[in-house]
C-alpha cells in the first residue's frame, strides 16, 4: 500500500474523533422525531425487543461489515467494492450518489428550516395557529408536488448557511475538519438533549406522556408490521447503505478495534433515539394536560412532530423560548453532524478515483448541492421532499444493502474480512457473522422491500399521482443509477483501485 495514498487521503488524530463521527453521521433529525412515535405507535415499551433484536441481528452485523470493509479494504464505497470486484463499482458510486444528491439536498432543506425556528422561537413567531404558520406562512405549501411554487426566501438563505458549514467543515479535512467539528457537536448535542429531558420531566403531565411512550403492548408483537418497523428503523439510523460507514473506517489506522467500535456508534445510536423519547414524550403529555386532550390527539410523526405539534407546546411552556431555541438547535447540530458525512462519502469517492484535491472538490460540491436542493425550498418542496425521501430510503438504501451483502458474502471470501477484523479487534466474530451477512440480513431488507411495493402496488404512496411518484421518485433514483454507471465506467486516475487490502498485503 502506497504510503502517500494514505497521507492523501487523511487520517483520524484519534479512536475518539472516529467514534464521534461515525456517531454524528447515525444520529440524525429521525433519532429525535421519528423513533418515539414508532415506539408508541409499535406497543410502547414492546417494541424495544423487536428492536434491540433487529439491532442485534442487522444493525450491528452490518455496521461491522461496512467498517470492516473500508478498513481491510482502505477506500470509499466505490473504491472499495472496485477492489472487491471490478464490475461492482458502480454500487459503491450509486450509493454514495443517491445520498448525496437525494438525501443531502432536502435533509440540508431540513436543517434550514431548524435554523429558521431557532429565531422564531425568541419571540414564539408561530402564534396561536403553527400548523396554519409551518405550512402556509413558512413553507408557503402549494396544492401538490405539480404545482412548484415560489422559492422561499428565508428558507433559501438558511440553506445557503447550512451548505458554507458543510463546506467549511469537510475543506479542513478528516483530522482538523470533520473530527474536531464532531468533537464538538455530539458532546453539545447529548448536553442540550439531556437539559431538554429533565426540564420535560418536571413538567406537569409529564408522567402522563411517559406512560404512553412505554407502556408495553405485547399483543402488537403478534403483528408482523411491527417486526418490519423495528428493522427499518435500525437500517435507517444507523446510516447503513450510505457508504459513509465505509469511507470514515478506510481513514482508522492499522491497529483498530473494529468491533468495539461498531458496538458502541450502534449503542450511542439507539440510546439516543430512546433517550430523545423521554424528552418528546414528556413534552407532549404536557401538552395534553394542557390542553385537556387525550396524547392520542396531540401525537404525530415526522416534521409534524417538529415544526407543528413542538411549537404548539413551547407556547404553552413557561420559559418557553428557551426551550424552543435548545429545542431546534439540538435538531441543528445532528442534522450538520449527519450532513457533513454525506458531504464526505462522495468527496472521498471522487478523490480516491480521480485524484481531485479535496479543496476545489469539496467547494463544487458545496455549490451544486445548495443548487440542487432548490427545487425543496419552493411552495411544493415539501411533496418533492417526502417522494424523494420515500423512494431513497425505502428502496434505493434497502436494495444496496441486500447487493452489498451478496456481494461481501457471495462474490468475495468473507471469511477474508472477518479474519481481518478479529485480528485487529478485541471482540471477536464467529462463523455466525457471516451467516447473519449471507443470508438473514438480505433476507430481511427483501421482506422489507417487497412488504412496501406489495402496499405501493395497488395504492400510491401519500395519496400522490402516479405521474408524480413516477416522474420524481422513481426517475430520481433511475438518474443517480445511470451517473452511477458512468462514473464506475471512467478510467481511474489513480493506482488505487489496484492497490491490496491490508489482509492481502505480505
Amino acid at each position: 500500500m502506497s504510503i502517500d495514498f494514505l497521507e492523501k487521503r487523511g487520517r483520524w488524530k484519534s479512536q475518539t474523533g472516529f467514534i464521534m463521527a461515525a456517531v454524528g453521521s447515525a444520529v440524525g433529525l429521525g433519532n429525535i422525531w421519528r423513533f418515539s412515535y414508532m415506539a408508541h405507535e409499535n406497543g410502547g415499551g414492546a417494541f424495544l425487543i423487536p428492536y434491540v433484536i433487529a439491532l442485534l441481528t442487522v444493525g450491528i452485523p452490518l455496521l461491522v461489515l461496512e467498517f470492516g470493509i473500508g478498513h481491510e479494504r482502505i477506500g470509499s464505497a466505490p473504491l472499495a467494492f472496485a477492489k472487491i470486484s471490478e464490475k461492482w463499482e458502480w454500487l459503491g458510486w450509486w450509493a454514495v450518489t443517491f445520498v448525496m444528491f437525494g438525501i443531502a439536498l432536502y435533509y440540508c432543506v431540513i436543517i434550514a428550516w431548524c435554523i429558521n425556528f431557532v429565531v422564531f422561537s425568541f419571540n414564539l413567531s408561530w402564534g396561536g395557529d403553527p400548523d396554519l404558520f409551518f405550512f402556509k406562512s413558512f413553507l408557503g405549501t402549494t396544492a401538490g408536488p405539480e404545482s412548484v411554487g415560489h422559492v422561499r426566501t428565508p428558507i433559501l438563505f438558511s440553506l445557503m448557511l447550512v451548505w458554507f458549514v458543510n463546506w467549511f467543515v469537510v475543506y479542513q479535512g478528516v483530522e482538523k475538519g470533520i473530527e474536531q467539528a464532531n468533537k464538538l457537536f455530539i458532546p453539545l448535542l447529548f448536553v442540550l438533549m439531556l437539559v431538554l429531558i429533565v426540564w420535560g420531566l418536571t413538567l406537569e403531565g409529564a408522567k402522563t406522556g411517559i406512560m404512553a411512550y412505554l407502556t408495553p403492548d405485547f399483543h402488537k408483537l403478534m403483528t408482523p408490521k411491527v417486526w418490519i418497523n423495528a428493522y427499518s428503523q435500525i437500517f435507517f439510523s444507523l446510516s447503513l447503505g450510505f457508504g459513509i460507514m465505509i469511507a470514515y473506517a478506510s481513514y482508522l489506522p492499522e491497529k483498530s478495534d473494529i468491533t468495539k467500535d461498531a458496538l458502541a456508534t450502534a449503542l450511542a445510536d439507539c440510546g439516543f433515539s430512546i433517550m430523545a423519547g423521554f424528552g418528546v414524550f414528556a413534552i407532549l403529555g404536557y401538552m395534553a394536560q394542557a390542553s385537556q386532550q387525550p396524547i392520542e390527539n396531540v401525537v404525530t410523526e415526522s416534521i409534524g412532530l417538529a415544526f407543528v405539534v413542538y411549537p404548539k407546546a413551547i407556547s404553552l411552556l413557561p420559559g418557553g423560548s428557551v426551550f424552543g431555541i435548545l429545542f431546534f438547535l439540538s435538531l441543528t447540530f445532528a442534522g450538520l453532524s449527519s450532513s457533513i458525512s454525506i458531504l464526505e462519502a462522495f468527496s472521498s469517492a471522487l478523490m480516491d478515483k480521480f485524484h481531485f484535491n479535496r479543496k476545489p472538490t469539496v467547494s463544487i460540491l458545496c455549490v451544486l448541492g445548495f443548487l440542487g436542493g432548490v427545487i425543496f425550498v419552493t411552495g411544493g418542496g415539501l411533496f418533492w421532499l417526502d417522494i424523494v425521501d420515500h423512494f431513497i430510503s425505502h428502496y434505493g438504501l434497502v436494495l444496496v444493502g441486500i447487493l452489498e451483502c451478496i456481494l461481501v458474502g457471495w462474490f468475495f471470501h468473507i471469511a477474508k474480512i472477518r479474519n481481518h477484523i478479529n485480528k485487529v479487534s478485541s471482540l471477536r466474530l464467529g462463523s455466525w457473522w457471516e451467516g447473519l451477512i449471507k443470508y438473514f440480513v438480505p433476507l430481511v431488507l427483501t421482506i422489507i422491500l417487497l412488504s412496501d411495493l406489495i402496499k405501493e402496488g395497488s395504492h400510491p404512496y401519500g395519496n400522490y399521482s402516479w405521474t408524480a411518484i413516477i416522474l420524481i421518485g422513481r426517475d430520481w433514483l433511475l438518474f443517480t443509477l445511470i451517473i452511477a454507471f458512468i462514473l464506475s465506467r471512467r478510467p481511474w486516475r489513480t493506482e488505487a483501485h489496484r492497490t491490496k487490502g491490508r489482509s492481502d498485503a505480505p
